[in-house]
C-alpha cells in the first residue's frame, strides 16, 4: 500500500480499553466482569431509546441490543463517587419493581440510606403535609419507567436522579444513567451489590481486596416466597428424618441396657411370681381401718372461745 493512500490522521484507532476513563485503582477486575456477564447485565431489550444508543455495543440477529459492559462500569463508579461524600440520611433509594425490593433494602441496611421498597406514595417529595414527606438530596431508582412518579416529583424540587437504565428506558429527568439489564433479578441484585460495595470502598469502610467485604451477592437477589416456603419445608422434613434415624428402633431391652433393679430385676430373675396372690400380713385391704373415724360420726367438740 502506498503512503499516499492512507493519511496519518485516518489511521484506525485502537479499541478503547475497558474502564480507561476511570483511575486505574477503580478499574474492574476479571471477577467483576465475569459476574456481570453471568448475571446477564449486558442483555438489553429489542427496543432502544435514542438517548441509550451511546451505551449499546451491538444488536444481535434476533433484535436484542447488547450493552457495553465498560460503560456500565464507568457509570457505576461515577454513581458511587457521587453517593460516597453525601450524608446517608440525604439519599433515598426506590424500587417499585419486585425484583429490586430486597436489593434496595440490603443497600439501605449496609449504607444507612432510606429505602422505599414497593409502591411510591404520590406527594412524598412535594406535599409536606403527608406523614411520609421527605426532602432528599439524591434519588436512586431501579427502573425509570416503573418509578416514573418518584422521578417526576424529584424534578419538581430539583433532586438529582441516578437510575438503572435498560435500552428502552426513558432518560427524561435522569442525571446519571447506569446502563444495565433492569428486568432480571440477578442483574438487578448484582448492580446494587456492586454499587454498595464501591460506596463502602470509597468511604474506607471496607478494603479494596477481593475478600474485603464478606457480604455475598446472593443477599441482594430476589427470592420468591413460594421458594422460601418450599426450602423451609424441605429443611423441616430433613430434620425430622434425621431425628427418626437417630431414635432407637423397637422396645428397649432391660437386660442389654444394664439390667433392671429392685422388684423388676427380681421378677426377671425368677424370684417373684406376679400371678400369685399377695401374702397376707395381717392386713385386710377390704376391712375398715382400725380406729378410723366415720364420716357419719359427729364432729368432736371444739374449744369454745368463750
Amino acid at each position: 500500500m502506498k503512503r499516499g493512500n492512507l493519511k496519518y490522521n485516518q489511521r484506525p484507532k485502537p479499541p478503547a480499553v475497558l474502564g480507561s476513563k476511570v483511575p486505574a485503582i477503580l478499574n474492574p477486575t476479571d471477577d467483576d466482569i465475569s459476574l456481570m456477564l453471568a448475571a446477564q447485565c449486558h442483555i438489553g431489550s429489542k427496543n432502544c431509546e435514542s438517548a441509550m444508543l451511546p451505551y449499546v455495543w451491538k444488536r444481535r440477529a434476533d433484535g436484542v441490543h447488547l450493552l457495553n459492559i465498560g460503560k456500565t462500569w464507568e457509570k457505576l463508579v461515577l454513581a458511587a463517587r457521587i453517593i460516597a461524600p453525601m450524608a446517608p440520611e440525604d439519599i433515598v433509594v426506590i424500587s417499585a419493581r419486585p425484583y429490586g425490593h430486597r436489593a434496595v433494602l440490603k443497600f439501605a441496611a449496609n449504607t444507612g440510606v432510606t429505602a422505599i421498597a414497593g409502591r411510591f406514595t404520590p406527594g412524598n417529595f412535594t406535599n409536606y403535609v403527608t406523614r411520609q414527606y421527605k426532602e432528599p438530596r439524591l434519588l436512586i431508582v431501579t427502573d425509570p419507567r416503573v418509578d416514573h412518579q418518584a422521578i417526576r416529583e424529584a424534578s419538581y424540587v430539583n433532586i438529582p436522579v441516578i437510575a438503572l437504565c435498560d435500552t428502552d428506558a426513558p432518560l427524561k429527568f435522569v442525571d446519571v444513567a447506569i446502563p444495565t439489564n433492569n428486568k432480571a433479578k440477578h442483574s438487578i441484585g448484582l448492580i446494587w451489590w456492586m454499587l454498595c460495595r464501591e460506596v463502602l470502598r470509597l468511604k474506607g469502610t471496607v478494603p479494596r481486596t477481593p475478600d474485603g467485604w464478606n457480604v455475598m451477592v446472593d443477599m441482594f437477589f430476589y427470592r420468591d416466597p413460594d421458594e422460601i416456603d418450599k426450602e423451609l419445608e424441605e429443611t423441616r422434613l430433613a430434620k425430622e428424618a434425621a431425628a427418626a434415624a437417630e431414635a432407637p428402633v423397637g422396645t428397649a431391652d432391660w437386660d442389654v441396657a444394664g439390667g433392671a433393679t429392685g422388684a423388676v430385676g427380681a421378677a426377671q430373675a425368677g424370684g417373684l411370681d406376679w400371678s400369685a396372690e399377695p401374702a397376707a400380713e395381717g392386713a385386710d385391704w377390704a376391712a375398715e381401718p382400725t380406729g378410723a373415724a366415720s364420716w357419719g360420726d359427729a364432729a368432736p367438740a371444739t374449744a369454745s372461745w368463750e
